[in-house]
């Protein structure tokens, strides 16, 4: 997100307010949105059946349900949160369609981002991000917009009003924490 984008409003308080400040900062984020969407339904293997378009627009419908936005950096965490919610129901209708799905493999790489090579790999970051959650919200917080709306180091530190470096510590701790919980979830790496 840019810095030239307008702010929201401070204060938001019944769902005809809502709907008027979600109709009026989709505009404004809405190229922003697509773009990060784009990168997200790629990067996490959404396939061709899941439209860019597609999932901004399901975000949208859930952030029309959303309590009320604060300001910007509230907007910016819930379009994080309603992506996150869209590709886990869409990777768990794909499993559900496949009866179980394919094999798993998880990929964490060394680099800035957790690899998501199926379905089931998505679902079973996305529960481990439920397990983080319990122990540190904010590290869970950081993973969900970095990892699932694509947000960069400013957009996430914004979006949680936490400074750059934070984020990037936060990120390092995240992502170490989630790939030994996920290889603990893999069977092939358990000793039998």
């Amino acid at each position: 997100m840019n810095e030239r984008t307008p702010t929201a409003p401070q204060h938001v308080r019944t769902p005809a307010d809502v709907k008027r400040m979600a109709e009026e900062l989709m505009p404004m984020f809405y190229a922003d949105m697509k773009r990060l969407a784009r990168h997200e339904r790629h990067r996490v293997g959404a396939g061709n059946t899941l439209q860019t378009t597609a999932l901004i627009h399901e975000a949208y419908l859930k952030l029309l349900r959303s309590p009320s936005f604060n300001d910007r950096a509230h907007f910016l965490r819930a379009s994080a949160l309603a992506m996150r919610h869209v590709l886990i129901n869409y990777a768990h209708e794909n499993l559900a369609e496949k009866r179980g799905g394919g094999a798993i493999v998880e990929s964490l790489t060394a680099s800035h981002d957790i690899g998501i090579q199926d379905d089931q790999s998505l679902i079973d970051v996305h529960e481990a991000l439920g397990r983080l959650a319990l122990l540190d919200p904010r590290l869970a917080e950081v993973v969900e917009c970095r990892f699932f709306a694509g947000f960069s180091e400013e957009d996430t530190a914004l979006a949680l009003g936490i400074s750059d470096r934070t984020v990037r510590r936060d990120w390092i701790k995240a992502r170490a924490w989630l790939r030994r919980e996920l290889a603990d979830d893999d069977p092939a790496t358990r000793q039998a």
